[in-house]
């Protein structure tokens, strides 16, 4: 606001849109980078005092690059290193389980291509953690129907399409899925806010794999002025757009077509080509 009262003018439509995606929790992570105040005790930065603490506090002489690309490395053999990155595509598969799913794992592919100065993605996992099934004909004492918003996808058709959705992409890149895991879990619990239903109707996918990469192009280095920067693919129409904002907000909060217009639709030839 500042800075466009300082310039005399309002922001452009691209603009705003850079601004929304840029300064999303999905992008910046502001809650788990903020200060977080827990009774008496205060936590400056959850991610640097927890997970970065651990790994900088180990100061392993093989970690060749740590928190600071899209894949974490670490050494081999000395000529090559090995590239590992899980991420999550929790949003887009609620709203689209095959297509979310499917550029869950296109995108951690894309992470670890583009570590370093390129690495190869050799192999892949995809993970799901969902509410009960509650199967047609086979429903479990433990499964209550507790309801579900309406522009989410069921906990039983996001296991049958989510998984095939990660597969496909993955097949289809040349890849091969080789782990994964699959869990449940929904119940009505008392808390200090009363009795409340606690479960993953917006479910965790989780997408991860591991390259190799060459050692020593594991650091980025300089990009020389005047360098050719190559853009590949179609027009991006009326899909894939708003993804971050869309997947930092709460369940509920945004626009029941701009939920499923936010979900990314899978290319995994353009990006094998890539």
């Amino acid at each position: 606001k500042y800075y466009f009262q300082k310039q005399g003018r309002n922001p452009t439509d691209v603009e705003l849109e850079t601004l929304a995606q840029t300064w999303s929790e999905h992008c910046v992570h502001k809650t788990f980078k903020g200060r977080i105040k827990l009774g008496e005790t205060t936590i400056d930065n959850l991610l640097k005092s927890t997970i970065m603490k651990a790994t900088e506090e180990l100061n392993k002489p093989w970690c060749l690059s740590v928190f600071v690309d899209n894949a974490g490395v670490i050494d081999f053999d000395g000529r090559y290193a090995l590239c590992f990155k899980v991420e999550t595509h929790n949003h887009p598969t609620a709203i689209a389980p095959f297509s979310g799913a499917a550029t869950g794992s296109g995108g951690e592919i894309r992470d670890e291509g583009a570590t370093g100065r390129g690495s190869k993605p050799k192999a892949g996992l995809v993970g799901f953690t969902v509410s009960n099934l509650r199967i047609p004909g086979y429903e479990q004492p433990w499964e209550t129907d507790f309801g579900k918003p309406g522009r989410i996808v069921n906990a039983l058709d996001i296991m049958i399409d989510g998984p095939l959705g990660g597969a496909a992409f993955n097949n289809e890149f040349g890849r091969p899925n080789l782990l994964g895991y699959f869990r449940t879990y929904e119940e009505q619990v008392n808390s200090h806010n009363g009795v409340e239903v606690r479960g993953y109707h917006k479910p965790i996918m989780l997408a991860g794999g591991l390259g190799n990469i060459r050692t020593d192009h594991v650091q980025k280095g300089d990009i020389p002025v005047g360098a050719k920067l190559i853009a590949l693919g179609g027009p991006a129409m009326n899909i894939g757009l708003g993804g971050g904002a869309a997947s930092s907000m709460a369940s509920g909060q945004s626009n029941e077509d701009l939920d499923f217009a936010s979900v990314q639709r899978e290319n995994p030839e353009m990006e094998r080509r890539c």
